[in-house]
């Protein structure tokens, strides 16, 4: 490999076009693929240097080509990976990666058995909020966290081919399973079409973890408010991540219920001091392609991939949950 990652990314839309300025600023972007000839035309004009191809087999091809992100429809994840890692490239893709469990253990396993990286765009893990709250959970800040739950509602975008689970959910999902680390015992998921007929615009979620920690999730494009928040209720304090707040993106409540001695077993609830730590400021996408090429350059335990297969997993068992 050169000393320089070369990247090549399929996709060019919404997302696309901001994976692509990051990878640009960090590393060398040498190819851009989109069925589009009018983004290809667009995107030629911005980034020079790249070869430009609506042809995704001839950019992974390209002998001159370490890595592939792939930023295309949902539906596509699974098989351009696929085709990615079996030409040998390491690959990033948004998420989620598969839409069935059984097809990310493929990629999984084709990663590994090439030593190849395979990343999952799961974006809020590389917020700086996000990484506090991971810290202030695994240093025990918080004590024994009992229910995790996350709110992300909005009215629109209304979606007529990915309904709320799968567009909303695999947000807060892929944070809920990196706060608690846990298997999964029980998942169940309820929601309605109201809009187009077989897309929930509304879900509410539940899971059980092994030690007994619960999550629920709201998810909806039909709701006055627009919310991103995710609040962790621990023994001893609680705390709320809310990407909507421009400064005080975390908060640390010194609240909780407690059981003094002189009560005979009685509880009541304590309350202590509100703090809100200081965070970076720098941008979650710029920190998750950097990880991303620092993985392929200096090697990785494969943590990652296995984390979005989880998240997968879960989203299955949430779907079969909501068909039924």
């Amino acid at each position: 490999m050169s000393e320089t990652l070369r990247v090549g990314q399929a996709g060019l839309g919404y997302w696309g076009r901001n994976l692509a300025r990051n990878f640009d600023e960090v590393t060398e972007l040498a190819w851009l693929c989109d069925a589009s000839e009018e983004r290809r035309a667009e995107f030629a004009g911005r980034y020079p240097n790249a070869r430009v191809t609506g042809d995704f087999e001839e950019m992974i091809s390209s002998d001159e080509l370490d890595a592939v992100v792939i930023a295309t429809p949902v539906p596509t994840h699974y098989p351009l990976a696929r085709q990615a890692l079996l030409a040998g490239k390491h690959v990033f893709v948004e998420k989620p990666p598969a839409m069935r469990a059984a097809e990310m253990e493929e990629l999984v396993g084709l990663a590994e058995a090439a030593g190849l990286v395979l990343m999952p765009g799961h974006l809020l893990l590389y917020h700086p909020g996000v990484q506090k709250l991971k810290e202030l959970v695994d240093d025990g800040e918080l004590g024994d966290v009992l229910v995790v739950y996350g709110n992300r509602q909005n009215l629109g975008k209304i979606r007529k081919d990915e309904n709320a689970l799968w567009s909303l959910g695999v947000h807060d999902l892929s944070v809920i399973l990196y706060l608690i680390g846990e298997e999964i015992v029980e998942a169940t998921a309820h929601g309605h079409a109201f809009l187009n007929e077989g897309v929930e615009d509304v879900v509410f979620c539940y899971l059980q973890f092994a030690s007994g920690k619960i999550a629920h999730m709201h998810l909806s494009w039909l709701d006055p408010h627009k919310m991103r928040r995710l609040t962790v209720v621990g023994r001893d304090k609680m705390a709320v991540f809310d990407d909507m707040e421009l400064e005080r993106k975390i908060t640390v409540y010194d609240k909780a219920p407690e059981q003094p001695s002189e009560t005979y077993g009685e509880w009541r609830t304590r309350t202590g001091d509100i703090f809100s730590p200081k965070l970076s400021n720098a941008e979650p996408l710029r920190l998750e392609c950097q990880h991303f090429l620092r993985l392929a350059a200096e090697g990785w335990d494969g943590r990652e991939m296995r984390d979005g297969l989880e998240v997968v997993r879960a989203l299955e068992l949430l779907t079969e949950s909501l068909g039924g």
